[in-house]
């Protein structure tokens, strides 16, 4: 496709009509022939007033003017009746607000062909509408077509939208094909000249579905190609494994899990190629990924290189900075913990340590990207719950080190195959498996009134020595809704547990507050926690068996699952009750029914997807990475495994397009910069 023209070439549109377009992405000929209809009106058979049904009240047919009237009103001057026949002496009234020429347009005894996409029927027998278009022929009124249905903006009207794609097409074709030959014969697609054409004027409902295919499948290769195309390919040498791994690994009361050594393994070959890691670490809750980042961490420690790891909340780092100690302080590891509350000569001595290479590892949160922090030799940054940061600032910490690796993790699964496309510029390491000796959660959905019978099994664990964790979605509603918050539902609880130790903990709370709470809940002196959604993620109590969520209703299922991942950590039973209350939205209901049956991360994922999208699964990569004209990322799953292993067989065998036969992915590739 050329990529010459002009909206404004297209006759009608002009200076403001162009500028509305330009809203919508629409500024040249090629833009147009891009953007998609919404939506189509099947025009191809007549339909009489006869032929109207509830469900569809729509005609397309000639009609006779054999009356007129008029009458005043007052919301917008005088407005003609004018009264209708069609060809099966059926009458309807066109009903004109304010517009008095069309008296002079409708004469009687003229005949029109009407598109109405509703009209009304009276008791009488008679029909009316107010929304209509008459043209003088059946041509004219797209009688006997498909017509595209487009979104519209500003000045812009159907009828201009519907000019200017069928100025686009003519003015542009013929239509260059976009894919290697092979692949359209492979995957039995359209070739582009007829597919554009076919998005926008199609003959059948089998025109608009291999259109879109051919050209979702296009879009998605194309996506693919420019992300994959100069990264390293092929595959790489093992890594050998380091003394301090083994070390680590001998030291476990457990032995790993097979992901885990699987996991472990690609990132070790990795980070011992030449070009620098970027790689996602995927698993679900509870799964092992830390253990594996600490893994990676030694594997670069032991070359006698530095390593960051970042967390996006003071309480979260602490935590991973202790474990790190628990952990790998024996071996000899020199770990250091930085976040903004350090300050003064602490942290004056911990940057120095930093710049001259005395600290191996450093644990913190986005205080590591701050201009005063260097590195001697940092060659690994690892980034905990990475959809939480900006590219912009992983970028920056990453730039401390020359050709420093990532390993981003996240225990948000995402089903593989999305995973793989918002993710493409990433090697993807997953987490499926769970350590031995876990106890699936059961989960219990409770409603308002069912209440009490909750609280009582609640108290028998509490009998048990477990712990539990109160969740409520607000710190304090002040009376303004019937949403219970932490404030008043902590003394509640209190009453309902006399003698059982308690604590409040949410995010307006001093940070040492909070991690003195945490310690006291870890040490048992604290037998549960009223809390918001501040414990979602990295809290490790392997007594704690009991989660209850509060309106569970109004949670997303990403934060649902991250909350019942608290509990479960251990070889006991564990229970999560979801209290809900009056009339749910279907969409709520789903997401329970959901957390009901299943506890799998990656089916949860599959099934948010299916709820309401991609969303925010892709993070601040949303804005660049799902701005698919044609492609479905809800619905397109197969179409999106098969474009990404053509685009990496292809980024294999010829990475510089030069081939004869992947001619057009360079011109198309071109285009697209």
């Amino acid at each position: 496709m050329r990529p010459d023209g002009r909206i404004t070439d297209v006759p009608g549109i002009g200076k403001k009509s162009a500028a509305d377009l330009g809203t919508i992405g629409i500024h040249t000929l090629r833009d147009m022939v891009l953007f998609p209809p919404r939506a189509y009106d099947d025009r191809r058979e007549e339909r009489n007033l006869s032929d109207t049904t509830p469900d569809n009240p729509s005609i397309a047919c000639r009609i006779t003017v054999i009356s007129h009237s008029q009458f005043p009103s007052k919301r917008s001057g005088m407005t003609l009746k004018a009264t209708c026949a069609d060809d099966d002496g059926r009458r309807i009234e066109l009903l004109c607000f304010n517009r008095p020429f069309m008296k002079d347009m409708l004469k009687l005894g003229s005949s029109w062909y009407i598109t109405a996409s509703a009209v009304e029927r009276n008791r009488n027998g008679i029909y009316s509408t107010a929304s209509f278009e008459l043209k003088r022929t059946r041509e004219e009124a797209g009688i006997g077509r498909i017509l595209p249905v487009y979104p519209l903006t500003g000045s812009i009207t159907e009828k201009m939208m519907r000019n200017a794609s069928s100025y686009a097409i003519d003015a542009l074709s013929p239509f260059e094909d976009e894919l290697p030959y092979d692949i359209y014969r492979r995957y039995s697609l359209m070739h582009h000249d007829d597919a554009y054409r076919c998005i926008h004027y199609p003959s059948d409902d089998t025109d608009i579905k291999e259109a879109r295919r051919t050209l979702a499948f296009t879009e998605l290769m194309l996506m693919e190609l420019s992300i994959l195309r100069g990264r390293e390919h092929g595959r790489k040498a093992p890594g050998k494994i380091s003394r301090l791994e083994e070390k680590l690994i001998s030291s476990l009361p457990f032995q790993l899990t097979a992901d885990q050594i699987e996991a472990a393994s690609e990132i070790r070959a990795d980070l011992d190629s030449t070009h620098p890691m970027n790689r996602l670490l995927q698993g679900d809750v509870g799964s092992g990924k830390t253990l594996v980042a600490w893994l990676a961490a030694l594997h670069e420690i032991a070359k006698g290189n530095q390593v960051a790891f970042m967390a996006p909340t003071e309480l979260l780092a602490r935590q991973h900075a202790e474990g790190a100690a628990e952990l790998l302080s024996s071996a000899g590891i020199r770990i250091a913990f930085l976040t903004g509350s350090v300050k003064g000569q602490s942290r004056r001595l911990l940057l120095e340590s930093l710049k001259e290479g005395t600290t191996d590892l450093v644990v913190g949160t986005h205080a590591l990207f701050s201009e005063d922090v260097s590195f001697r030799h940092l060659k690994l940054v690892i980034i905990d719950e990475q959809h939480r940061f900006g590219v912009q600032q992983r970028e920056a910490l990453k730039n401390k080190g020359i050709d420093a690796s990532i390993l981003s993790m996240t225990a948000t699964p995402i089903p593989r195959t999305l995973a793989l496309t918002l993710f493409a510029d990433l090697d993807v390491s997953t987490l499926h498996t769970m350590p031995s000796g876990r106890i699936p959660v059961k989960t219990y959905l409770v409603s308002d009134s069912n209440r009490d019978n909750m609280y009582q099994s609640i108290a028998v664990e509490f009998q048990r020595g477990h712990q539990a964790y109160f969740v409520y979605p607000r710190i304090d509603d002040e009376g303004e809704s019937d949403i219970r918050d932490v404030t008043h539902m902590h003394e509640e609880l209190k009453s309902k547990y006399p003698g059982v130790p308690s604590a409040l903990i949410h995010s307006k709370l001093p940070e040492e507050e909070k991690i003195r709470i945490l310690h006291d809940f870890r040490a048992r002196k604290i037998m549960y926690l009223v809390a918001t959604s501040v414990v979602e993620v990295g809290i490790d109590i392997p007594d704690a068996t009991c989660m209850v969520i509060e309106h569970a209703d109004i949670f997303g299922l990403a934060a649902l699952h991250q909350l019942r991942g608290r509990v479960g950590r251990s070889s006991l039973p564990s229970y999560c009750f979801l209290v809900f209350g009056k009339n749910l939205s279907m969409e709520a209901k789903a997401r329970l029914a959901v957390m009901k049956e299943t506890n799998d991360g990656f089916r949860i994922a599959e099934k948010d997807l299916e709820i309401r999208g991609p969303g925010e699964m892709a993070g601040d990569r949303q804005s660049g990475f799902l701005r698919l004209r044609f492609a479905s990322l809800t619905s397109d799953l197969d179409l999106i495994e098969d474009a990404r292993k053509e685009a990496e067989r292809i980024a294999e065998e010829d990475p510089g397009l030069l081939r004869i036969e992947n001619a057009p992915l360079r011109i198309a590739l071109s285009k697209q910069g």
